[in-house]
């Protein structure tokens, strides 16, 4: 019983330590954001749907980044689907262990630090509804 519990733990503290590392970038946000906004079976273009809307950035560059690091290091993690013509993502089968986080984010977008939250469209409107409630 020991060993499957110690097991287990492993698994789940790896799995974290993956959806982390998926969210440590800002396109790679922007993108799971963009996904989780679109719906279960759409798929969003790209690059636009990988940008910060206050700052935006040289899309060429993006799309550099998006197809040689981002985009597959996700579809390793089973969090997208991703194609080349049109540049385009979508959810994968393992989308919802990294959407989970930015859901409970913006259920408690009311209680975030502004440290955090100033500069980030989508949480400061999160914000703004918990405050009008």
């Amino acid at each position: 019983m020991v060993g499957i519990h110690h097991e287990n733990g492993a698994q789940v503290s790896e799995r974290w330590d993956t959806v982390f590392k998926a969210l440590s970038s800002e396109p790679r946000r922007q993108l799971i954001v963009s996904l989780l906004d679109a719906g279960p079976e759409q798929s969003v273009p790209l690059p636009e749907s990988a940008i910060m809307p206050n700052v935006p950035p040289d899309q060429e560059v993006l799309r550099q980044e998006l197809h040689h690091v981002h985009l597959p290091m996700l579809a390793e993690m089973e969090f997208i689907t991703w194609e080349t013509e049109p540049l385009s993502a979508s959810r994968g089968p393992r989308f919802d262990e990294v959407a989970v986080v930015f859901e409970a984010l913006h259920a408690e977008a009311g209680r975030i630090p502004e440290s955090v939250v100033l500069g980030c469209q989508r949480l400061e409107e999160e914000q703004q509804k918990s405050v009008e409630l």
